[in-house]
């Protein structure tokens, strides 16, 4: 059987994809663009790219943005994962949480999947809608109903969800009623009221 034709590299393509998502692409996105993995290898050599982790590239001169790490996880997670409980709660600047761990939902299906999991990620099944994630620059993350509901559910210190909730509420990202396991979990400790 004669072999598919190759695809000749696409660096504006290859460059395209990774200005979106803060310099960064995937092996899948760079075979997409025309790059085979020896070629990768090759810029690498060459000093124009830089592999971050298996799987996952950084264009040299790209400038470095905040959210790299964020964004070199989402595309491990093949661009399935949505940043979410702590992480989202810091990403939306709701308390004073500062994540131990970065917190990541990936789809339900993935429970049966083995996966090499990157040191500091907590892993999170759930199937996670559009109506209920927002961006952060290159990277997704749970909207803040979701997210602070999550994190009553996670059994996040009362103080910090109640911060949480009480900074959403006042800049008008969340309403009362989108908070209901939030208002479950802060009730034995008096509720969202100081």
């Amino acid at each position: 059987m004669p072999e598919a034709p190759t695809r000749a590299p696409d660096w504006d393509q290859l460059f395209e994809t990774a200005a979106a998502q803060a310099g960064l692409f995937s092996t899948r996105q760079a075979a997409e663009a025309g790059y085979s993995p020896q070629l990768l290898a090759h810029h690498v050599g060459a000093g124009r790219m830089v592999r971050i982790r298996r799987g996952v590239y950084r264009l040299v001169h790209f400038p470095a943005g905040d959210l790299e790490e964020l964004a070199a996880l989402w595309l491990w997670s093949d661009r399935a994962g949505v940043f979410s409980h702590e992480t989202a709660l810091a990403l939306h600047d709701l308390s004073d949480v500062l994540p131990r761990e970065v917190h990541i939902t990936v789809p339900s299906a993935w429970r049966k999947r083995r996966l090499r999991v990157p040191d500091g990620v907590r892993l999170h099944f759930g199937d996670v809608g559009r109506t209920e994630r927002s961006w952060h620059g290159p990277v997704p993350a749970t909207a803040p109903a979701r997210t602070l509901n999550d994190c009553a559910d996670a059994h996040l210190s009362p103080d910090l969800l109640r911060q949480g909730a009480r900074d959403a509420l006042h800049r008008g990202l969340v309403t009362l009623d989108e908070l209901s396991a939030v208002d479950a979990a802060l009730e034995p400790f008096g509720g969202l009221a100081p």
